[in-house]
């Protein structure tokens, strides 16, 4: 997934609602090209007390089987009659900085936890539309130019309004990593706690949270369209127990406005 970790994983949730109701539904993803641009507030990293606001670029191309999305990355997903799915894509993490960043996570209170780096990444997810309204799906994300662990995702999307003007889809998430990404992500080594004055830290790997996103998407015309989404995510002990985890429920929230052709 190409993501700044969080941000534009919710930020493009009108692109996830559009994709997922396409495979619960009947009727093939059609090839053509959407862009859009949103408005977000998100926590400055996973686990920050602090939000901000930024602009969230979209973008989403498909022929055929084949996708470029500025969520998931590069790719191609293959369908079958059943509802069974499986998706591959290639996409690009921003990593995160220990200061304030405009582009990436990051904040002034991890000085010292030192940076992570960006990283190209693999993503491979397997799901099964249920029925048009149901939608079950398994991912797992691998890195591949930097040794950073591996998180994987289990989600239920319901999407219970589909029409031509409007679609309202709901999805919860149970995350998981495994010890490397979890000492990445929310670890504080022996090195980083003298640097950083935090208490040293090593979460087990497993499960480390919810993450429940609502999204609404209306067509005005044939061509433009909006969207409106909120986001929850809690974090189990395993992530909140870090010295660098200031609140442990954090929200986002998103505006977009998109032309399709």
């Amino acid at each position: 997934m190409i993501t700044r970790k969080k941000a534009l994983y919710s930020g493009c949730l009108l692109l996830v609602s559009i994709s997922t109701s396409s495979r619960a539904d009947d009727s093939a993803a059609q090839d053509g090209v959407m862009i859009g641009v949103g408005a977000q507030t998100t926590p400055t990293y996973s686990g920050a007390d602090k939000q901000r606001w930024q602009a969230v670029p979209m973008l989403q191309a498909r022929k055929g089987a084949f996708f470029v999305d500025s969520q998931k990355g590069v790719g191609y997903d293959l369908q079958n009659d059943s509802g069974l799915y499986l998706e591959h894509s290639l996409g690009y993490g921003l990593g995160r900085a220990d200061k304030d960043s405009d582009w990436r996570d990051g904040s002034d209170k991890l000085r010292g936890m030192g940076t992570i780096n960006a990283t190209l990444n693999t993503a491979i997810a397997a799901g099964w539309a249920v029925s048009p309204w149901l939608v079950l799906e398994a991912k797992a994300v691998l890195p591949l130019t930097d040794s950073q662990g591996v998180n994987y995702r289990t989600s239920v999307t319901l999407i219970p309004l589909q029409s031509q003007q409007d679609s309202l889809s709901l999805q919860t998430s149970a995350l998981f990593g495994d010890a490397r990404y979890m000492q990445t992500w929310y670890g504080v080594s022996a090195r980083q706690s003298v640097k950083s004055g935090y208490a040293t830290y090593s979460p087990a790997a497993g499960f480390y949270g919810v993450e429940t996103d609502l999204t609404w998407s209306h067509q005005f015309t044939q061509h433009w369209g909006g969207a409106l989404s909120a986001g929850y995510t809690w974090l189990d002990d395993h992530a909140a127990d870090s010295p660098i985890v200031f609140r442990q429920n954090q929200l986002t929230a998103t505006a977009a406005v998109t032309y399709t052709f």
